[in-house]
C-alpha cells in the first residue's frame, strides 16, 4: 500500500474507530468524536510519521464539498428562513470584530515582526472565511512560506481550544450574557423518536451529493475556464438546499449521520496537518499573535452580541461560522442542541469564505506602512 493510499484508510477508519469509542465510554462521550477526532489527527501530525500534509489537505477538500448537501438534504428551510436578520446582523458583527481585533493586534506587533500587516490580513482572512482564504491571501501579499505554516499550526491548536469551549460550555457561559434562543417553529422530534438511520437510502443521498458536487464543479469550469471553489461551494448549497424542497429527498434517513461521518474525516485531517514542532523559538510570537486575534475577536463578538440583544445560541452558531468555517456547524448545532440552525449557519460559512479573502486584503492594506 502507497503512503497516500495508507493515510486515506487512516482518515476513514480512525473517525469511524473513534466515534464507535465515544458511543461506548461515557468518559469519552462528554469529548464528543469531533473533539477526539481532532486529537488524533494532532496526534499523528505530532507522530514519527506524521504523513504527507498535501495528501491530508486533498482528503479534506473532497470530504467537505461531499459533506455540506448532505448535511442540508435533512433540513426544512422554513424553520430557518424567519432567522435571517438576527443571524445576518451576528454574522457583520463577527466580521467586525475580526477585522478590528486583527488591526489593533497587528498594530501592537508592529516592531516584532515586518509582516504583521500581512499577517493580520489573513487571520481576518482565515476567521470570517477559511484556511483557504488564508492561504489565497498569503499567496497574493507574498507572505514567506515558514510563515504560512506556522499560522496554520497555531490556528489549528488555539482554534481547538476554542472548539471544546464550544462543545462543551459555551451555550451556559452565554446564558449569563445573553438571551436564550427562541425557535420560531416547533422543535425537531427527539432523537429516540426519529427513524434509525438506512445505509441504503444513505448510498442514494451519497450518490445525490456526487451528482451535486459534479454538476456544481463542471458549471465552474464552463463559466470560468477552471475549477473556482467559491463558486463551487455556493452553488452547491444551493443544489443542496433546492433537494430539501422535495420531499423524497427530505425523507432520506441516514444523509445526515453520513455528512456527519464525513466532517469527522475532515476534522482528523486538518488536525493531522497541525505540527507543534513548527510552533517553536521565535514562532511563538506568531503563536501569541494568532491567540490575541481569535480571543479579541471572540470577546468584541459576544460584546456587541449583547449590546443589540442577540441569543446565545444565534451568537455561537455564528462564531462558529466565521471561525470555523461550514465542517463544523453541524458538531456545534449538535452540542447546542438546535437543528434550527444548521443550514443558516452551513449559508453564513460559505458567506465567509466568499467575503474572507476581500476583508482579509482590506485588513492588510489598511495597515500596511
Amino acid at each position: 500500500m502507497t503512503p497516500a493510499l495508507l493515510q486515506l484508510a487512516l482518515a476513514l477508519a480512525a473517525p469511524l474507530l473513534l466515534r464507535h469509542v465515544a458511543e461506548k465510554s461515557r468518559a469519552l462521550k462528554a469529548l464528543g468524536p469531533v473533539v477526539l477526532c481532532y486529537g488524533a489527527g494532532i496526534a499523528v501530525a505530532n507522530s514519527p510519521w506524521p504523513g504527507s500534509p498535501d495528501t491530508w489537505l486533498g482528503i479534506s477538500q473532497v470530504v467537505v464539498p461531499l459533506a455540506i448537501p448532505l448535511l442540508l438534504f435533512s433540513t426544512e428551510v422554513r424553520r430557518w428562513l424567519s432567522l435571517a436578520r438576527s443571524l445576518l446582523l451576528s454574522f457583520v458583527l463577527a466580521c467586525a470584530s475580526a477585522m478590528a481585533a486583527a488591526g489593533l493586534i497587528g498594530a501592537l506587533f508592529r516592531e516584532r515582526t515586518d509582516e504583521y500587516w500581512k499577517i493580520a490580513g489573513m487571520l481576518v482572512g482565515v476567521y470570517v472565511g477559511g484556511t483557504a482564504n488564508m492561504s489565497a491571501i498569503g499567496t497574493a501579499l507574498g507572505t514567506r512560506k515558514e510563515t504560512f505554516l506556522v499560522l496554520n499550526a497555531s490556528d489549528v491548536l488555539v482554534g481547538g481550544a476554542y472548539l471544546l469551549f464550544l462543545l462543551t460550555v459555551a451555550q451556559r457561559a452565554l446564558h449569563l450574557l445573553l438571551p436564550r434562543f427562541q425557535a420560531s417553529a416547533p422543535a425537531a422530534p427527539p432523537q429516540a423518536q426519529q427513524p434509525a438511520p438506512s445505509w441504503k437510502q444513505a448510498a442514494l443521498a451519497m450518490a445525490l451529493s456526487i451528482a451535486i458536487v459534479a454538476a456544481s464543479a463542471g458549471a465552474g469550469l464552463v463559466l470560468f475556464g477552471a475549477l473556482a471553489p467559491t463558486f463551487t461551494l455556493l452553488l452547491l448549497t444551493t443544489l443542496g438546499i433546492g433537494a430539501s424542497l422535495l420531499p423524497r429527498v427530505r425523507a432520506l434517513n441516514g444523509s445526515f449521520e453520513l455528512g456527519e461521518l464525513l466532517l469527522l474525516v475532515f476534522c482528523f485531517c486538518v488536525g493531522a496537518l497541525a505540527d507543534v514542532r513548527q510552533v517553536t523559538g521565535t514562532s511563538l510570537m506568531l503563536f501569541g499573535f494568532v491567540a490575541l486575534v481569535m480571543t479579541l475577536s471572540i470577546v468584541f463578538h459576544v460584546a456587541l452580541s449583547a449590546l443589540f440583544r442577540l441569543d446565545a445560541d444565534t451568537t455561537l452558531i455564528t462564531s462558529t461560522a466565521t471561525i470555523f468555517g461550514p465542517p463544523f456547524i453541524g458538531p456545534v448545532a449538535a452540542a447546542l442542541k438546535n437543528r434550527h440552525l444548521i443550514a443558516p449557519g452551513l449559508t453564513l460559512g460559505l458567506a465567509g469564505i466568499a467575503l474572507g479573502t476581500y476583508l482579509g486584503l482590506a485588513t492588510a492594506w489598511l495597515l500596511k506602512p
